[in-house]
């Protein structure tokens, strides 16, 4: 159970900076005419502090806050920080928790307990049964875990939040230091309200960020493993002065591709469409999708040769290397392997947090708005692997991943340091976090999603078929793909394989739709049912699965 043990009476209330209370005062004015409004601070401005404020007001008034977030590892950080404020009265909720706290935390919600009146919790505690609703926060609104992609219902908790406020009658901020450009063109064309923040707290200065070209250091050979000169020098500047590293590479495991040297053959999962990835800890192949695992092979099953190598890297490797480069340091690792267990999460914050290790290494679960006070220097391992993924959002993405994991950097008196390695320093985006430009990162993937009506500028519903059968899938998809291009014309996409085409035995394939926002949804919704219906109708297709994605993110 979350339990408060301090004394009711000691309870701090934030104090708020100039520039802090400035933005309340501007959220609270466009409370009075807009239901949603912006806070666009950057990293370290200490947007909790404003949060804090403004909730409690709506407690005075004896209303109810939910305060989102993107990831269960955040809610450890929080409660604590909550709890010197507000004592007793916060719950939390996320599935990590058993069914029996689940429930405890649902009754008091129901009942309008005092205990309950502050609820953190991931999306799932949109469905907590509310009674006195005032406030939402959406805490990192760009986050793309706030969608649920597996199982239905498939919704964005962001967009639930601002549907379950209207039906409460309530106020909805959403925080980020970089929005998603969705919220970001809503507060353009008036629809939210806005207010930012653009200097940290206490005066601390933006960290500095440099661009390393690892490109140009593979070819004059001046690369240890995967580590650069300057990452090298940097990590034994900030452990010589007694600070800490944050170490980001977006891939756990030890490698994505094991690949024998004699015939080419990479091992492949025998139910999706994907290599295994190489885990050294457990001495096995995984796959990342269906959980499908085998022993480490000691020669190649293909041509029986002992020349097995690993290509690529992903988290493991980098701790790996870290022990043989800095055997005196203490180096931690957190990402999904190291996280399964429910206090896990609590163990590595807490334990980075006060000193334990000197160097952290993890996936994207770094960079969601973690306050580590000592964290002097910031390294990326490899910037184009986000940036080449085939996605229309990738470059957004991009630039919030990487704007969020350099905000961890320097957050109390000394100014902090980011090291970016990439093959192509020149890329846009790139430039864009070094200058930490959002304005021209909006305006740049705008002009693009214009030009090529992708939201927010259009809706757009993503369909997918799924089926064991490779040839039924292709002209049941073909079928329903004709059948939306007889009615839609060219905002049909498709129908195309996804990246990964199969996953757990069944093929996949996507079709787009991409609705212009003067188009009737409601008409849109119809036509597709109608002819779903149709399609169903037809014997052999109808143990073809379709599933449907509204903005899917």
């Amino acid at each position: 159970r979350v339990t408060f043990e301090g004394d009711t009476e000691g309870l701090q209330k934030p104090v708020l900076s100039d520039f802090q209370q400035k933005s309340l005062e501007d959220i609270t004015a466009s409370f009075k005419d807009r239901d949603v409004t912006l806070l666009h601070g950057v990293t370290s401005s200490g947007k909790t502090e404003v949060y804090m404020k403004l909730m409690e007001t709506f407690l005075a008034d004896g209303k109810q806050v939910l305060y989102l977030l993107p990831e269960i590892a955040l809610t450890t950080q929080l409660i604590s920080r909550l709890q010197t404020c507000f004592g007793s009265r916060v719950a939390v909720f996320h599935s990590r928790f058993s069914l029996n706290e689940r429930v405890e935390v649902w009754n008091n919600v129901r009942r309008n307990e005092e205990k309950a009146k502050v609820v953190i919790g991931a999306r799932s505690s949109l469905f907590l049964p509310f009674d006195n609703l005032g406030l939402v926060i959406v805490d990192e609104e760009h986050e793309n875990s706030f969608k649920q992609f597996d199982p239905a219902p498939r919704y964005h908790a962001r967009d639930a939040a601002i549907v379950l406020a209207t039906l409460h009658g309530a106020k909805v901020l959403l925080g980020s230091a970089t929005p998603s450009l969705e919220s970001f063109y809503n507060v353009r064309t008036g629809k939210y309200g806005y207010t930012s923040m653009e200097q940290r707290f206490g005066g601390v200065q933006m960290p500095e960020v440099d661009l390393v070209d690892i490109r140009d250091a593979s070819r004059r050979k001046r690369m240890t493993g995967h580590f650069s000169e300057a990452l090298i020098a940097g990590i034994n500047e900030t452990l010589a002065v007694r600070e800490q590293v944050i170490l980001f590479q977006n891939r756990r495991g030890y490698a994505p591709v094991v690949e024998c040297m004699t015939c080419g053959h990479a091992p492949q999962c025998p139910n999706c469409d994907v290599s295994l990835t190489y885990h050294q800890g457990r001495n096995e192949l995984r796959c990342h999708y269906c959980g499908y695992s085998e022993k480490m092979m000691v020669q190649c099953v293909a041509c029986g040769n002992a020349t097995l190598d690993t290509k690529g890297f992903g988290t493991e490797q980098i701790e790996k290397e870290l022990k043989e480069l800095f055997p005196d340091a203490r180096t931690g690792r957190m990402d999904l392997d190291t996280t399964r267990g429910k206090f896990a999460y609590e163990k590595i914050i807490t334990g980075f947090a006060s000193g334990e290790f000197d160097i952290l290494v993890g996936t994207q679960m770094v960079t969601k708005g973690l306050d580590f006070r000592h964290v002097n220097l910031v390294g990326i391992m490899n910037a184009d692997a986000l940036l080449n993924f085939p996605d229309f959002r990738a470059h957004e993405r991009s630039f919030q991943l990487l704007t969020q994991v350099a905000g961890r950097a320097g957050r109390t008196e000394k100014r902090g340091k980011v090291l970016i390695q990439t093959y192509n320093p020149q890329n846009p985006v790139l430039r864009q976090v070094v200058n930490g430009d959002y304005t021209g990162m909006y305006e740049d993937q705008m002009s693009q999603r214009r030009e090529y009506l992708y939201p927010p500028v259009n809706r757009i519903i993503r369909i997918s078929f799924k089926h064991r059968a490779y040839h039924t899938l292709n002209e049941a998809a073909s079928w329903f793909g004709q059948a939306l291009r007889n009615l839609f014309g060219t905002s049909v996409l498709g129908p195309e394989y996804p990246p990964v085409a199969r996953i757990r035995n069944q093929y996949i394939k996507q079709v787009l739709v991409k609705i212009p926002r003067e188009q009737s949804l409601t008409q849109t919704k119809n036509s597709i049912k109608r002819i779903e219906n149709s399609f169903n109708a037809i014997s052999q297709y109808r143990s073809v699965r379709v599933i449907y994605d509204v903005d899917y993110f």
